[in-house]
This record gives structure tokens, sequence and C-alpha cells, in this order.
């Protein structure tokens, strides 16, 4: 199961108490002030881990709580301090405070760590008030308590290219046939359920990551189809790449198909509508209409954005279409000095 937003509750550890004691010694008033410190409690700390791929477990997990600190104690000992707790979450994961909306970290490397709740200050302890004038002193702190807070959670799959379109229109099976990715393909809408990442290796050892999500259509943005939840993980890549499905057995419009797709991106994000893209025409192995290509084409062209065409069930055009996003999405290699 793919999960991509959770809510959770963290709670730091809160602070030891000081403690309120005296020794016992001669010539020392009362017995002379001896109450340490309470510990400090634990803090609650987020840390990115590249092999966490989904935020399931917090489904069934959602409170991650610190340990407190422990009381001081006579003899001036100071309590021990809690023991932090490292909670692994996912590469890609952005974490909102619930309670207003603030964005307070967004992991995107492998290894980043963020105090998400920090733990309570320990009281001090009698003896710490001791003065010249003030030999017998009673008073002593209790621990402060450590942060507590609910925490929204969403994860954007780290990918180069995006593809998007309508159900059917072929990511699944372009993803399989340029990477080792195995999404479920089969012949009826929305096949695809849950985003699907692709490495796809490329020339000189170098490579690029292509993110499947399930399909849009025609009022995703109000919850139909399986809606826009998925389009989070597209956010952050580099091309999108509009797969379209040219054959007759789609029944639409291939213009209009894309043309839908855009508005529906627009409704999520006019940032994501305007993110680099290309089109690729799908299924010319059994298009069999000369007209449709040609309008997609022609749209393609009106709007300056590369066109490709394509067959992944006979291999047509991928080599090109594989060169294209690499071009867009890498970096050149550097030139070797003469």
């Amino acid at each position: 199961m793919f999960i991509d937003e959770v809510r959770i509750l963290v709670k730091a550890g809160d602070g030891g108490n000081g403690c309120l004691a005296f020794r016992r010694e001669k010539y020392v008033p009362r017995g002379g002030p001896s109450g340490g410190d309470g510990g400090h409690g634990g803090d609650v700390i987020l840390v990115a881990d590249e092999h966490e791929n989904t935020l399931l477990k917090f489904r069934f997990n959602p409170e991650h709580k610190a340990e407190r600190g422990r009381h001081g104690e006579g003899s001036n000992r100071t309590g021990a301090d809690g023991a932090s707790l490292d909670v692994d979450v996912p590469v890609g994961t952005v974490v909102y405070d619930e309670a207003t909306g603030d964005r307070l970290y967004d992991f995107t490397e492998s290894g980043q760590r963020f105090t998400v709740a920090r733990g309570g200050r320990g009281g001090k302890g009698n003896a710490r008030f001791a003065t010249a004038t003030h030999q017998a002193p009673t008073e002593h702190q209790p621990g402060r308590p450590g942060q507590e807070k609910r925490l929204r959670m969403e994860l954007k799959l780290l990918a180069d290219v995006g593809l998007v379109g309508f159900p059917n229109a072929g990511k699944s099976t372009l993803i399989s046939r340029i990477s080792a990715a195995r999404p479920k393909i089969a012949d009826y809408p929305f096949t695809t359920l849950e985003p699907h990442l692709g490495v796809v290796q490329v020339p000189d050892f170098r490579s690029f990551v292509v993110a499947d999500i399930p399909g849009l259509i025609e009022g995703a943005h109000l919850g139909h189809g399986l809606g826009i939840q998925f389009l989070r993980h597209i956010e952050r890549t580099r091309l999108l790449a509009h797969l379209v499905d040219v054959s007759e057995s789609s029944g639409r419009d291939p213009v209009e198909d894309f043309e839908t797709v855009l508005r529906e991106l627009a409704s999520f994000s006019d940032d994501l509508a305007a993110k680099p893209m290309i089109v690729v025409a799908t299924k010319m192995d059994v298009a069999q209409d000369p007209e449709r290509i040609a309008s997609l084409r022609k749209m393609a062209d009106e709007r300056g954005l590369a066109y490709f065409e394509i067959s992944s069930a006979t291999g047509q055009g991928i080599d090109a279409l594989k060169h294209a996003m690499s071009e867009r999405v890498l970096a050149p290699l550097p030139v070797a000095a003469e």
C-alpha cells in the first residue's frame, strides 16, 4: 500500500524536577542544601532515510514520544537526560505544522536531520539557590514540559521527469520499457493506482528518474477519477512528458485530451502547468488516422513544444525520446581539456 499523506503527534520529553534535599554535616546549617538539577527531556528528530519509500508506517503508529529527563537527587546528583527519538521518514517528505499550516522542513537528501520538537529543560535543585545570606533554601524548580506538536506530512517523490496524460495513454507501458520499473499494465482505465518511479540509464553511465502517476480526466480537480491527489509527486520534476493516445481506440480527440489535462494541471498549480513540457504521441503502431496525428503535431508546433512519436510495443521512437529527456534534465558532460 502506498501512503503519501499522514498526520502524527510528536511529544518531546519533559524535563526532570529539581530536588529538595539537605545533607547532614557538622557545622553546615541544617545540613546544607544538596538537591541536584533535573535532567533535560529528549528531542524528537526527523531523519531522511533513503531506504524508506512510503509513509505507511505512520498510519499504524501515529504517536512518537521522546524520553523524559530523570528527576534530580540528593548529594547534588543531576538527573539523567532523556534519550532523544529519531524518526525515519522518506526522502521527499515535507513537514507541516497542522495547527498553523506553516511548512517546517522539506527533506530532499538522505541523512538530513530536523529537530521538530525540543525537550524540556530540567528544573534547578535547591542547591542552586544557596547564597551567603540564604544558606538553607527550600526553593526548587519543576522541569519544563517538552514541546508537543501535531504534524501533517506529505511525501513528494523525487524525480526528474513526470509522465502525465489520460488513463490508458501508455504511461505505465513506457516506464516499463525505458526502466526496470514494473507497474501493473492492463487494457482498462486507472490501472495505475499509485505513483511509480523508474531509473532510466543513458550512455556515459548517467541516469535520470521518471515518475508515472495515475491518469487524469476532465474534472480531476473536483475529485473525478482518482482526482489530482498524486500531482504533488511531479511538483519537483524538471520536465513533464505529456503522453497522448493517437490511436482510434480511445474514441477521443488527441488535441482535446492534451488541453483537458493541461487545464487540470493548472487547476492544481500554475507552476506545474508552466513547467517545461514535451508532447509524446503514443500507440503509433495501431494509429490508423493520419489526421489525428497531424492535428496533435500541429498543436505542439503552435505552442513551441517538442513533439515525439513512439510505440512502446514495437520500440518505435523510444531511443529518441530517452535522448530528448536526458538532454533536458541532465547537465552536459564536461569537455575534456586538450
